[in-house]
């Protein structure tokens, strides 16, 4: 484990950010608590642009529209042409057919460096039958350690499966991130928060891999430390952030919790 967590509050990596209107505030905020800097610019007009400036992409479908999908699909080529990682949040895939052909051809057109869901929006996208309920993870009837290798391979990407237990794979290395806690499940927006803090860490980290293995983890962390202080949702949030902002990389690597398989 690289002190990544250091590397980003000196270098203040710009994220950007096309993401869900539901949690864009905790994602803004949760960028900054880890140090980076997020921007986050849906028109059309500008999006290419300001991912120009940044150092990652983070797209996320939560809350998707026809315009929305033409600004990622803009911006993911200018990250591409740039050559900084982007992160595609797969929210909500399996749920409705718009999102599925919208998840498609955003794969189907531009690079995704890094694609991340939970066990049933990954399994579906990966071909799998499976059926997503809202942005609840479910358990899938195919094992998610070989779908998520087979889907890395196939898209020569990284994936990212979260759930009580988080899976990453490159389709050769596979990890278990096991750090985190339930009440990490009692708030909204803490799958978006995830992705926002993996295009923090692959901004100053090549091995995208390695990079959200570690920001699954460091963020898992925070969670723990959130959960002993709190007695609900409501101060667990509060908590999230003041941990966060108060993370070490001596603290985390005291604290991980994870498997290479």
């Amino acid at each position: 484990m690289k002190d990544t967590l250091k590397t980003i509050r000196e270098t203040k990596p710009l994220i950007h950010h096309i993401t869900n209107w539901v949690t864009i505030y905790e994602c803004a905020n949760m960028t900054r608590a880890f140090g980076a800097l997020p921007v986050m610019a849906h028109a059309p007009e500008e999006c290419a642009d300001m991912t120009k400036i940044s150092s990652a992409l983070v797209l996320n479908i939560g809350t998707l529209t026809s315009e929305i999908i033409d600004s990622m699909l803009l911006s993911a080529a200018a990250a591409n042409e740039k050559k900084i990682p982007v992160v595609l949040d797969a929210v909500g895939v399996g749920a409705t057919k718009f999102r599925d052909e919208m998840a498609a051809k955003i794969l189907g057109s531009v690079h995704i460096d890094i694609i991340k869901g939970n066990y049933s929006e990954i399994a579906k996208l990966a071909g799998e039958n499976e059926e997503t309920k809202g942005v609840e993870a479910t358990s899938i009837n195919a094992d998610p350690e070989k779908v998520a290798k087979a889907f890395a391979k196939a898209e020569s990407c990284i994936v990212v499966m979260t759930g009580k237990e988080d899976i990453i794979s490159d389709g050769n290395r596979t990890f278990i991130v096991k750090n985190g806690h339930e009440l990490m499940g009692s708030i909204v927006g803490t799958g978006c928060m995830a992705a926002s803090i993996i295009g923090s860490f692959a901004s100053v980290n090549p091995d995208y891999c390695d990079a959200a293995k570690d920001a699954l983890c460091y963020f898992g962390v925070a969670g723990e430390l959130a959960a002993a202080k709190s007695n609900g949702p409501g101060s667990f949030k509060v908590y999230l952030y003041d941990e966060v902002f108060n993370l070490s990389d001596e603290k985390v690597k005291s604290m991980r919790n994870v498997e290479e398989r």
